[in-house]
C-alpha cells in the first residue's frame, strides 16, 4: 500500500481528521472510502476536481472508491457552504445531472466489479433514502441526535445567525440523511472512510457518530481544505460563470488557459492538488516558478496537466497549439471551434463574402473598417512600418489585398495590429 496519507500531507490536503491512526489504517492494509457530489447540474465543475482526484488517489493507493450520485440529497439542498436556501431540482433535472456526472466520474477512477474489491463503485443514494418511510427515518436515525448538536454546526449556525435568511426544516435535515449515507455504505459495501471538503466536517462526523451508535463500529473522516484563489475568493469561477469539466460547456482550451493564468502564488498548490506529478518534480517546479516566475514553467505544465487528465491528450495538444497561436504563432491551421476560442475575447467584424471577390479588399481598407486602426492614413502608416499582421503574418505592403486564400476554417480572418490587438473578420 502507497502511503496515502503522507500524500496528501505533502500536497496540503489534510485539513482535519477525526482519529489520528487513521494514516496507520490507511497503510495497514485496503479500506473502502466514498466521497458525495450533489447533482446541482449535469456538469462537475473544477471546483468538484479536488475530491475526483483524491477518489483517484485513493484508488491509486490500493484501495477501494466509491463515488456517491447523491439523487437522493439532491432533492433537499446541502447547507453548507451557502448563505441562502438553495432552489429545489425536478425529478427530471436531477435524473439529467445525474447521467452527466456519472459519465465524468468513470474518466476519472476505474470503475466496476473484482475479486479483489479494488474496483470502483459509484452509487446513487436514491436507491435507499427514496424508500425510506418518514417514520422509520425519525426512529432509525433522528432519535440518535439531539437538535442541540445539529445546531451547533457551522453550516447551521452561519445561517441562524442570519435574521433575514434562517434554514428551512428541510436543509437542517440533511446532515442526518447524509450520516445515513454513511451507515448505508458501511453496511453494504464495508465503507469506513468519508472525504470531503472542510465545510463537511459536520456532516461527516455525524455519519461517524451514527455508525459508532448503531453498529458499535468505528469509522474514520478526513477533510480536505476549500480551494481558494490567493484573495480569498472561490476558486474555478470566472466574470463568464464556472469552469466545467464538461468540454460543451467549458472548451479545452478554456480550461487550459484557466489553469495557465494560475497566479504565481498558488501555481505550487493547484500542482499538488489537480495533478498526479512525482514530489520531486513539483519541487523543481516551485523552484522555477521562485527563480524565474517570467517563464511561467509551472503555469504550463499545470495546465498540461489537468487538461490531460480531463480531456486526454489529443485535446491538450489542440489547446497548446491554439494557445501558441494567440501569441503569435501560425492559426491558418486552426479548426473553427478553436480559432473561436482563441479569440472569444477579440473584437470581431461580419462583412459579405462577396467583399473577397477579386481584386479582394485592400488590408489598409480592412484595418480601417474593423477600427482596429483608427483611419486609413494611419492604417498606411502602420502597414508601411511592420505593424500591421494577417493570421499573425506580418504584412508590410500598402496594395496588400485579402482574397479567399487567406480564409480561416474557410471564413475567417485574423488582423493584428502591433503585438496585442486582434480583431476577427467572419466572412459569410
Amino acid at each position: 500500500m502507497a502511503d496515502f496519507i503522507e500524500d496528501l500531507r505533502f500536497r496540503g490536503l489534510i485539513h482535519q481528521v477525526t482519529d489520528p491512526e487513521l494514516g496507520a489504517r490507511l497503510n495497514g492494509g485496503r479500506m473502502t472510502g466514498y466521497t458525495g457530489f450533489d447533482p446541482t447540474a449535469d456538469s462537475l465543475h473544477v471546483g468538484h476536481l479536488l475530491q475526483v482526484c483524491n477518489l483517484r488517489r485513493l484508488q491509486e493507493a490500493g484501495h477501494r472508491p466509491i463515488a456517491v450520485a447523491g439523487g437522493g440529497t439532491g432533492f433537499i439542498g446541502d447547507p453548507g457552504g451557502k448563505s441562502e436556501e438553495r432552489s429545489l431540482l425536478t425529478v427530471d433535472q436531477l435524473e439529467a445531472n445525474l447521467a452527466g456526472i456519472r459519465t465524468q466520474l468513470a474518466r476519472f477512477i476505474d470503475v466496476g466489479t473484482d475479486g479483489a474489491g479494488s474496483k470502483a463503485l459509484m452509487v446513487n443514494n436514491a436507491d435507499w433514502l427514496q424508500s425510506m418511510t418518514l417514520f422509520s427515518f425519525l426512529r432509525d436515525v433522528g432519535k440518535h441526535f439531539t437538535v442541540n448538536q445539529m445546531v451547533a454546526k457551522d453550516s447551521v449556525k452561519s445561517r441562524l445567525s442570519r435574521a433575514d435568511q434562517g434554514i428551512s426544516y428541510t436543509e437542517f435535515s440533511y446532515m442526518l440523511l447524509q450520516a445515513y449515507d454513511f451507515l448505508r455504505l458501511f453496511d453494504d459495501h464495508g465503507c469506513t472512510l468519508q472525504i470531503g471538503g472542510s465545510d463537511q466536517w459536520g456532516n461527516i462526523t455525524m455519519g461517524i457518530e451514527l455508525i459508532r451508535k448503531v453498529r458499535q463500529a468505528e469509522a474514520f473522516g478526513l477533510t480536505t481544505p476549500l480551494v481558494l484563489k490567493s484573495d480569498g475568493t472561490k476558486f474555478g469561477k470566472t466574470e463568464s460563470g464556472a469552469v466545467w469539466l464538461d468540454p460543451a460547456r467549458t472548451s479545452p482550451y478554456q480550461l487550459y488557459q484557466f489553469f495557465l493564468r494560475s497566479e504565481d502564488g498558488m501555481v505550487g498548490a493547484y500542482l499538488r492538488y489537480f495533478t498526479f506529478l512525482p514530489h520531486e518534480e513539483i519541487g523543481v517546479l516551485d523552484l522555477a516558478t521562485a527563480e524565474h516566475p517570467e517563464r511561467r514553467e509551472a503555469h504550463r505544465v499545470l495546465a498540461r496537466e489537468v487538461c490531460t487528465l480531463v480531456h486526454g491528450p489529443d485535446e491538450t495538444e489542440r489547446a497548446e497549439h491554439a494557445a501558441a497561436a494567440l501569441f503569435g504563432g501560425d492559426v491558418t491551421g486552426l479548426d473553427e471551434r478553436t480559432l473561436l476560442d482563441v479569440f472569444a475575447d477579440a473584437p470581431s467584424t461580419d462583412l459579405p463574402v462577396g467583399r473577397l471577390d477579386d481584386p479582394g479588399p485592400l488590408l489598409v481598407d480592412l484595418l480601417a473598417d474593423t477600427g482596429l486602426v483608427g483611419s486609413k492614413s494611419l492604417a498606411r502608416t502602420t502597414v508601411s512600418q511592420g505593424g500591421a499582421y494577417v493570421n499573425n503574418a506580418r504584412e508590410d505592403d500598402v496594395t496588400r489585398r485579402l482574397t479567399g486564400a487567406d480564409l480561416v476554417a474557410g471564413r475567417y480572418v485574423v488582423l493584428r495590429r502591433g503585438k496585442k490587438d486582434h480583431h476577427l473578420v467572419r466572412f459569410g
